[in-house]
């Protein structure tokens, strides 16, 4: 079949239900999403649970939260359906038996009877490293040599036969790649019990898929040479139209430049999002893991990584994952957050802290969303994560009487704290005016100007008292919001335990 223009682009996400999705995972499904909406093409979602001991109907779901919960949307796959359904491959028994069988019948794989035991030997006897791998002795087996190893109640494995010459490809990634000839053994497709494997289902979903494109992981470069044999057998039987193109992508590192583990925390993309990461900060973050949008500029919004995405710019060298960097990337996209969107995304973790009546913010109540209205904009620069707003702001939402102090804030107040607080205590209670200019110039003029202390040691007794905290929003704009009384309240409240 021949083409004049190249196809239209279809690439696939193929994860196994297993486990919690993990960062290198989703920076693959990434980049085959930002590929397919660059060339406005079609992104595929397909689910791999042949592994019935290891899939779990939670980690689907979780696999449908990671995607969902990032804005990576897919145009076919479980939910949505789509013209090549089932997506999941368990479903898809028959059509992958059916494949096998054409193979077969078309000489391109055969049966084989040797048992591992057996290859070992004949490597042995013949001098050669026992661990070589299948040595193709079952290859051109008579009809009679096959009954005489069946009657003997064996049951065969089915072998693809590999070519006898280098299979080179180009690599979208990594530039031209050579296997030599001889260097993969026939590998097995369907086991002697009749079930297939990932080394024939996979490829065979993609060819009936109609995929263009294999964006995946470093770690499976290895069995790409069986792929593309095998694709090579399916164009030829006129199952697959093509043989796709691969990019194989960089591995995620962590500490020490080892793979990044499953185990490790920041490899938990749920907890990314428990700590507080924003959809934006974090497909930021993720896609600087291989790519870059271009020197000496590491911040930039969804729609631009799609604008500028290529595979072929991606760098094969493995990506340290920097949790630091990642934080303060999201910092940035937190600031570029209108103050509305940035309260709507705060309230959940607000709520989960006990300090919110509701996480929906069409339901807060009158004096929670003024609160919030008020200091949404003074931590709104100050915050890396939305899991720090109930340090940030937690203080606005309890009782004069209930706000607990942090041990460190106290240890830290300093031997003239009771006179600094009696004296703020004094000031303002005596202005009539409680705004946070007519609070700082009535202070400064006490405690700076006629009591000679320095400013950053006259208000964080102050600071203490009012948030509970060392680090606060603004001092001055946090007495404003509570107002008079409380924050008067609580000063006095902090005096009586010194």
């Amino acid at each position: 079949m021949t083409e004049t223009s190249a196809p239209a682009v279809r690439v696939r996400f193929c994860p196994s239900p297993t486990g919690t999705p993990h960062v290198g995972l989703i920076r693959t499904a990434l980049f085959n999403w930002a590929h397919a909406r660059h060339h406005g093409g079609t992104f595929v979602f397909r689910i791999e649970d042949t592994d019935a001991e290891r899939d779990s109907q939670e980690s689907y779901e979780q696999l449908l939260d990671a995607l969902r919960w990032l804005g990576l949307d897919w145009d076919e796959g479980p939910e949505v359906g789509g013209p090549y359904a089932p997506y999941r491959q368990s479903e898809r028994h028959e059509l992958h038996m059916d494949v096998a069988r054409r193979l077969l019948e078309g000489g391109y794989a055969y049966e084989s009877f040797s048992s591992p035991e057996e290859v070992e030997a004949r490597h042995k006897a013949a001098g050669r490293d026992p661990k070589l791998g299948y040595d193709g002795f079952d290859r051109d087996l008579t009809e009679e040599q096959k009954a005489a190893f069946r009657a003997e109640g064996r049951q065969p494995v089915i072998r693809v036969r590999m070519p006898d010459e280098d299979i080179t490809f180009t690599d979208l990634v990594r530039g031209e790649v050579t296997f030599p000839a001889g260097s993969i053994p026939d590998f097995v497709i369907v086991r002697g019990n009749g079930i297939p494997l990932y080394t024939l289902v996979n490829p065979v979903d993609d060819a009936l898929m109609r995929i263009t494109h294999v964006l995946r992981g470093e770690d499976l470069l290895s069995s790409t040479p069986r792929q593309i044999a095998l694709y090579r057998a399916m164009v030829e039987l006129g199952i697959a139209e093509r043989v796709p193109e691969f990019g194989h992508l960089p591995m995620v590192t962590g500490e020490g430049n080892k793979k990044l583990s499953k185990r490790a925390p920041e490899s938990n993309l749920f907890l990314h999002r428990e700590r507080g990461f924003i959809r934006e900060g974090l497909l930021n973050y993720l896609s600087l893991l291989g790519w870059s949008i271009g020197p000496d500029r590491d911040v930039f919004t969804p729609e631009e990584l799609v604008a500028a995405f290529d595979v072929s710019d991606v760098n094969p060298n493995p990506a340290r994952f920097d949790l630091k960097k990642a934080e303060a990337i999201n910092a940035d996209h937190l600031r570029a957050l209108p103050v509305g969107e940035f309260v709507n995304r705060m309230v959940p973790y607000l709520h989960a802290s006990g300090h919110l009546s509701t996480p929906d913010t069409r339901e807060l109540t009158p004096h929670e969303e003024q609160v919030l209205a008020e200091a949404a904009p003074l931590v709104q620069t100050r915050m890396n994560l939305l899991g720090e707003a109930p340090g940030m702001l937690g203080f606005l939402f309890v009782g004069d009487e209930e706000l607990p102090y942090e041990e460190a804030a106290l240890a830290k107040l300093p031997d003239n704290a009771a006179e600094v607080l009696d004296a703020a205590i004094h000031a303002l209670q005596g202005i009539e005016d409680f705004s946070p200019e007519a609070q700082q110039q009535v202070l400064q003029a006490v405690l700076v100007d006629q009591m000679g202390i320095k400013p950053r040691f006259a208000y964080g007794p102050l600071r203490v008292a009012v948030t509970g905290r060392l680090v606060s929003p603004p001092l001055f704009e946090s007495m404003d919001i509570l107002g008079r009384e409380h924050a008067i309240a609580r000063l006095k409240r902090l005096r009586a335990t010194l």
